[in-house]
C-alpha cells in the first residue's frame, strides 16, 4: 500500500515537472491608509497554497522598501494607475501548475511584532503561464503597531519610589509599515486617540489620555497611592480610518 502511495506520489510530480507551466506571482503586503511592509520591518511573511489539498506552493517574507510618499499617499489616484516602482517591498514566488489552480494568499503581518501581527488572506484562480508580475496581488493590513515601553512587562516597582509622583505610563505608535506618526504629519498623532486603560486586582481604576511627547512616542501619567496587581491596556484608534491598535501588560506595585 505504502509503494502504491509512493508511486502515484512520484507519478504526479513527474507529470507537473513535464507537463506544468511556470507561473509567477508578486505579492505586496499594504499598511491600510499608509505604505507597504518590506525589510525595514522586517517584511510581511506570505503563504501561497493550492486550496484543493491546502499544500503550500510558496512561501516567503516581502523585501523592499515602504514605497513612495508622493505616489501612495499624496498624488490624486484614477483607474489602472500605478503606487509602486522597482523598490517597493514584494514577494515574488514562481509556482508549477499544468492547469488553472484555485489559490489563497495568506499574510502574516508584522512578522516580529506579535502582539500587532493581523492575518488577512485572499483567494482566486491561477492559470498555467499567465503570470501576475508589476504590481501584482496586493493585500492590506489593517492597525496599528502598539508597544508599551513604560512600566516593563512584570515590573516590580514599591510604592514608595513613587509616592507623591505621577505615574508614567509610555507607548511606541507606529503604522503598520513602521511609518511615524507625528505632530501634523501625513500620519497626524492629533487625529488618532490614544488613551490607557489602568485596572488594579483585576477593577477598573482610571483611563487617561496619552499625548505625543516626539516622534511616535506618546505618555501620559496618574496618580499611584495603593500596592497591588496593575495592568494597563493601550490603545490607538483612528476614527476616520478605523484603524485600531493594542497592546498590554501587566506590572505590580509593592507596599
Amino acid at each position: 500500500m505504502r509503494m502504491k502511495f509512493f508511486l502515484m506520489t512520484l507519478f504526479s510530480l513527474i507529470c507537473i515537472t513535464l507537463y506544468g507551466k511556470e507561473t509567477k506571482i508578486v505579492v505586496r503586503v499594504k499598511a491600510k491608509d499608509a505604505k507597504f511592509i518590506g525589510s525595514s520591518l522586517g517584511g510581511a511573511y506570505v503563504i501561497i497554497r493550492n486550496k484543493t489539498n491546502n499544500s503550500i506552493l510558496a512561501e516567503g517574507k516581502t523585501s523592499g522598501s515602504t514605497g513612495s510618499t508622493d505616489l501612495i499617499m499624496k498624488f490624486p489616484k484614477e483607474r489602472h494607475d500605478i503606487i509602486t516602482d522597482d523598490t517597493t517591498a514584494k514577494f515574488t514566488a514562481t509556482v508549477n501548475i499544468d492547469e488553472p489552480t484555485f489559490v489563497s494568499i495568506e499574510v502574516l503581518s508584522p512578522y516580529n511584532n506579535r502582539q500587532a501581527q493581523t492575518k488577512v488572506s485572499s483567494e482566486f484562480w491561477l492559470i498555467p503561464g499567465k503570470d501576475l508580475v508589476g504590481e501584482g496581488v496586493i493585500l492590506e493590513i489593517p492597525g496599528f503597531i502598539v508597544d508599551i515601553l513604560k512600566p516593563r512587562t512584570h515590573q516590580y516597582i514599591s510604592l514608595q519610589s513613587i509616592s507623591g509622583k505621577p505615574f508614567q505610563i509610555q507607548a511606541n505608535i507606529v503604522m503598520m509599515c513602521g511609518c511615524v506618526i507625528d505632530k501634523g504629519g501625513i500620519w497626524d498623532s492629533d487625529k488618532i486617540e490614544t488613551k490607557a486603560i489602568i485596572y488594579k486586582d483585576g477593577k477598573f481604576l482610571n483611563e487617561i489620555n496619552l499625548t505625543l511627547v516626539s516622534t511616535n512616542l506618546f505618555e501620559g501619567s496618574f496618580p499611584v497611592s495603593q500596592a497591588g496587581n496593575y495592568e494597563v491596556t493601550v490603545y490607538a484608534f483612528d476614527y476616520k480610518t478605523g484603524n485600531t491598535g493594542v497592546d498590554k501588560i501587566n506590572y505590580v506595585i509593592l507596599k
